[in-house]
């Protein structure tokens, strides 16, 4: 069966150079690949019923590519590598020896190098990655075009894992409600480093290459450099948190700006469906940040769950239930209770305030204008009409964010 549409690919004129050499599942439909300038190199195999292939695009050209349930956008090149529940919405670029997963968006013309993993990872427009690095959990925005673009410095490291095995670990560079505008200033992190998560920076920031940053910088336009630890060994304490202000209220704001960025999805990206190909991408971007939100409140609740067995060995050790440790301890747990209904009703709401109705029509009127080009329209916006658009999801943000914050 998979040669059969292997077969029916060729015939609709996708180039196959080494069509023995191809392997397509039979759940995958053949009419979400287009037949336009579409070329799958040797040993490329497409497998699951989501999988999509827009025209102008390469798969396998340096080493084989294996796609399961991805949709590759428009003018986009996978060299070679893995990816599954993945979503690149356009002129995108990724080296040999990708590792991509879950819930990944790279929106257009984000870019990566060779030797690339990713999961649960969102890059805004011009986002480039470097090469050897492991960016898991994470939003990164910032940049104007590919020639001012933030950047990731090769062999970097998110480390999304802790020692108490919980992932609430997800960092953002910049924001969402300013980051879609894509008029922020670049940030760069730095060569051999990286960052514990969570953490946040802002905009214009800059790491120096080595550094491994443990804190958030939420000025703008700084350079920081993460300090090394002096040699010692002290007695490791198993189980308990230390440091749950940082880890709840980052995790807070990341769930937001995520649900902030659904309300982007649903009444911005729409507006840019030009043909059935770019109707199934946007839904697919849709689901891919469903999945990340839904990915990330898990992760959340898991942590909180840990910190009554953090509560329960502080109190061995203190003896004292009105200690500070103790008190964050019980604030931390009270306060998930009243996010997950938060988040629950925000995930589902389907209001949109003023500024946002007037955005939405400022877009759709200027798509008019721009044959449906995501950045050309967004980048063509007035500056008052822009500051709608940041207002909107802003307050959708903060509207969680004043109730949660410990």
């Amino acid at each position: 069966m998979e040669k059969t549409i292997v077969n029916t690919l060729i015939k609709k004129g996708v180039k196959i150079p080494n069509p023995e050499s191809v392997y397509i599942s039979e759940d995958v439909n053949p009419d979400r690949i287009s037949g336009e300038n579409v070329t799958i190199y040797t040993g490329c195999k497409i497998v699951g019923e989501r999988s999509l292939v827009m025209r102008n695009s390469q798969l396998g050209y340096e080493a084989p590519v294996t796609l399961e349930n991805t949709l590759v956008g428009e003018n986009t090149k996978l060299k070679g590598g893995f990816f599954t529940n993945a979503v690149f919405a356009g002129d995108n670029s990724f080296g040999s020896g990708a590792h991509v997963r879950d819930g990944t968006i790279l929106e257009e013309q984000s870019n990566a190098a060779h030797t690339v993993g990713l999961k649960q990872t969102i890059l805004f427009p011009f986002v480039t990655i470097g090469s050897l690095i492991n960016f898991c959990d994470c939003l990164m925005a910032g940049g104007t075009s590919r020639k001012d673009h933030s950047e990731v410095g090769s062999s970097f490291i998110h480390f999304n894992y802790t020692p108490n095995q919980d992932k609430a670990t997800p960092s953002m560079m910049g924001n969402v409600h300013q980051g879609v505008m894509l008029n922020s200033k670049p940030i760069f992190l730095g060569g051999q480093g990286g960052l514990v998560g969570p953490v946040r920076i802002g905009y214009g920031c800059i790491t120096a290459a080595g550094s491994i940053i443990r804190k958030n910088e939420l000025k703008q336009g700084r350079l920081v450099l993460g300090g090394a630890f002096k040699e010692v060994s002290v007695p490791r304490q198993y189980d308990v948190y230390t440091n749950i202000s940082h880890i709840f209220n980052n995790n807070i704001h990341y769930i937001a700006g995520l649900i902030s960025l659904k309300s982007w999805y649903k009444h911005i990206r729409p507006l840019f469906v030009y043909d059935e190909f770019s109707r199934a991408l946007i839904n697919g971007m849709q689901k891919n940040l469903d999945m990340c939100i839904k990915e990330r409140i898990h992760r959340f609740k898991i942590f909180c769950e840990k910190l009554n067995l953090s509560k329960e060995i502080l109190l061995l050790k203190t003896k004292d239930n009105n200690s500070k440790s103790i008190l964050i301890h019980d604030k931390a747990m009270d306060k998930f209770k009243l996010a997950s209904q938060i988040f629950n009703a925000e995930v589902g709401n389907k209001k949109i305030n003023k500024n946002g109705e007037a955005f939405v029509f400022a877009v759709e009127k200027k798509t008019e204008q721009t044959g449906k080009k995501y950045i050309k329209t967004i980048q063509s916006l007035d500056p008052d009409e822009s500051k709608k658009g940041i207002q909107w999801l802003f307050d959708i943000e903060q509207n969680m964010v004043e109730q949660l914050l410990i």
